[in-house]
């Protein structure tokens, strides 16, 4: 038999499969339930996703035309019902759902368990900024707990490399998808903390849908996470994927390569900038020096050092001085005011009733009282008379 003759080439048979199927009216208009996996949406507009349920998938498309008048923003793990027709895309020998509307069901049973632990985790205190671990500045090893195979392994010693040649990369290999890996990478964490094996840890994988960075929201992992002593960096899919894990970690990195470059300094911009501080410094220290000198030469110049004495025998003139100052304003105070108190005493003096009496007037006393008053007196009245030289009495007539 010549089955040269017979082959059909491969573009040929999708055409005649593309074209059978799109004879059939049951294909051209179908209503499909799923759960939304691998979700991209293209720069240009349109969808890029796959619809499954617990046993199997088909490839969807939906065109920007569509897709921009969508009410929802599709994401993985979101239960939906899609209408559309099915094709082949003949390059690539695939068949596939042209979507052309959508609505949603209800959210995926993963997404619903994410969510969920993830409310719990995070009222329980466990995604706390407070209680979060500093990233050591210049780790000696770097613990990292990915496949051992792949490009996420290869990216981080590249990048670690590059940056700082004296950093230990120390691997111990994980799974990172599938049945059993949570309780791997929990062990793993585990052990990195008994032994010290690092002085951080990279938790990293590449990107995937949901159920592929599952582990990484399981509760055992997270718990992990947070009970080791070692900080730990979690690098788990892309920038855009965000897993427990990522909430849970003392940091987290966008990317496999970000982690390497977060937990390795640039050994090389250290060692600029330890020159430039070496250079800074060395200028402050000449230009404190050449202070300190013109200080010395200044003083070395003043009158201390020349004639240390000098200064000495100045302040003695001074006080000498300050001492006939006070003196002598002392003196002239003491006389002023012997000046005064002569004059108070000549005035008491002349007021003094002695004083007038030393002229040769008496006082008169009646019963122990001063007689001032011609009234204050009657015939036999005994009075005493004062005089300047003493006492007499008398009798009034």
């Amino acid at each position: 038999m010549n089955y040269e003759k017979m082959a059909v080439t491969v573009s040929d048979l999708n055409t005649y499969i593309k074209n059978k199927i799109a004879n059939d009216e049951a294909l051209n208009a179908v209503v499909v339930k799923g759960e939304i996996s691998n979700f991209k949406a293209h720069y240009t507009g349109h969808y890029y996703f796959t619809l499954k349920d617990d046993k199997s998938l088909i490839k969807c498309i939906m065109f920007k035309t569509y897709a921009q008048n969508l009410k929802l923003i599709p994401k993985d793990g979101m239960k939906i019902i899609v209408f559309g027709g099915v094709s082949v895309f003949e390059r690539d020998g695939i068949y596939q759902i042209y979507v052309k509307a959508m609505e949603q069901s209800g959210l995926g049973d993963l997404y619903e368990a994410y969510e969920k632990l993830k409310a719990s985790l995070e009222e329980e205190g466990l995604f706390n900024e407070t209680r979060k671990k500093k990233i050591p500045i210049n780790p000696k090893i770097i613990g990292v707990l990915s496949s051992q195979t792949g490009a996420v392994i290869r990216d981080i010693i590249n990048v670690s490399t590059r940056r700082n040649p004296n950093c230990y990369i120390r691997l111990l290999p994980v799974p990172v998808q599938g049945s059993g890996a949570s309780k791997e990478i929990a062990n793993a964490i585990k052990i990195m903390n008994e032994k010290q094996l690092a002085d951080v840890i990279i938790l990293a994988r590449g990107g995937g849908s949901l159920e592929d960075l599952w582990p990484f929201n399981e509760e055992i992992v997270a718990r992990a996470i947070y009970d080791s002593k070692i900080p730990i960096i979690s690098a788990v899919g892309h920038e855009t994927d965000f897993t427990i894990a990522d909430f849970v970690a003392d940091l987290r990195a966008p990317t496999p390569s970000a982690a390497a470059e977060i937990a390795n300094p640039d050994i090389y911009e250290l060692k600029n900038k330890i020159a430039v501080a070496r250079e800074r410094t060395r200028q402050a220290l000449n230009k404190k020096m050449e202070l300190l000198k013109l200080k010395y030469n200044n003083i070395m110049k003043s009158k201390v050092f020349l004639d240390p004495l000098r200064i000495i025998n100045d302040n003695y003139l001074r006080l000498d001085n300050n001492v006939k100052e006070i003196t002598n304003s002392i003196k002239l105070k003491q006389k002023d005011s012997e000046k005064k108190f002569g004059l108070i005493v000549s005035k008491l003096d002349a007021l003094s009733p002695l004083k007038t009496l030393s002229r040769g007037y008496a006082i008169i006393e009646k019963e122990n009282n001063i007689v001032k008053s011609y009234n204050d007196l009657k015939d036999g009245d005994i009075v005493k008379l004062i005089l300047t030289d003493g006492k007499k009495d008398a009798k009034i007539i």
